[in-house]
């Protein structure tokens, strides 16, 4: 990999070829083992949940791997299947976190949840896929020595706030991205003055944190 400066493009034809390789014979092993499930008749009473580490970046923003808190990193694969579930086949769009798969996997077996978990069951979503939900999701990811970028995903806002990470008081910068109209989160509006009153708001919800996203159902934490 070069020290700086873009890839080269046939390198880049190389690492995307070898990172839709990977993706391609992991999805035939799953497949392997849901068929072996099914031929031994434990897919009624089994639940299956499969996520991924993180996003990846092939290229975007100029940039490969992970390491950042744009949507490519932070936006993972995410499927459950429980026995039972009205919703079986269906997406959603839904907002939720891999804090959440623990608490979901205990309900859904029948088991107690602790009191100091701070992810939510999605349970409710297996069934409903378009009820009402988390209000936003959480990532956070450094940059250099200096700097921890916090970010928080809304249904249509990424917003990131960079803070001292001697100082988390101290902001150093803000980014704002539209997914409506900036899907690929390509520029940062959040020095526009037409914004300023969004970016009080985002920051006032950024700084209240997860337990004031949780679903009403699922009460504040």
């Amino acid at each position: 990999m070069p020290a700086e400066g873009p890839v080269p493009d046939a390198l880049a034809r190389k690492l995307k070829h070898g990172y839709y390789a990977a993706a391609s014979y992991t999805d035939a092993q799953i497949g392997k083992v849901l068929d072996e499930l099914d031929r031994l008749g434990l897919r009624k009473n089994t639940v299956i949940v499969l996520w991924g580490d993180h996003g990846w970046k092939l290229g975007e923003h100029g940039e490969w791997c992970k390491h950042s808190n744009v949507e490519n990193d932070t936006n993972a694969p995410l499927l459950f299947s429980a026995p039972g579930m009205k919703a079986a086949g269906q997406s959603s769009k839904a907002l939720v976190e891999f804090v959440d798969i623990y608490p979901t996997l205990a309900e859904v077996a029948g088991l107690p949840l602790p009191h100091h978990l701070e992810g939510t069951s999605f349970k409710p979503l297996l069934d409903d896929p378009k009820r009402p939900w988390k209000s936003a999701a959480f990532s956070q990811y450094p940059r250099g020595k200096k700097l921890m970028g916090y970010s928080m995903r809304t249904d249509r806002y990424r917003f990131t706030v960079w803070v001292d990470r001697q100082d988390h008081d101290k902001v150093e910068a803000v980014e704002l991205y539209d997914h409506q109209t900036d899907p690929q989160e390509n520029t940062n509006i959040a020095k526009e003055p037409a914004n300023s009153e969004l970016v009080n708001r985002l920051m006032a919800q950024w700084k209240q944190g997860w337990p004031s996203a949780k679903p009403a159902a699922a009460g504040r934490g």
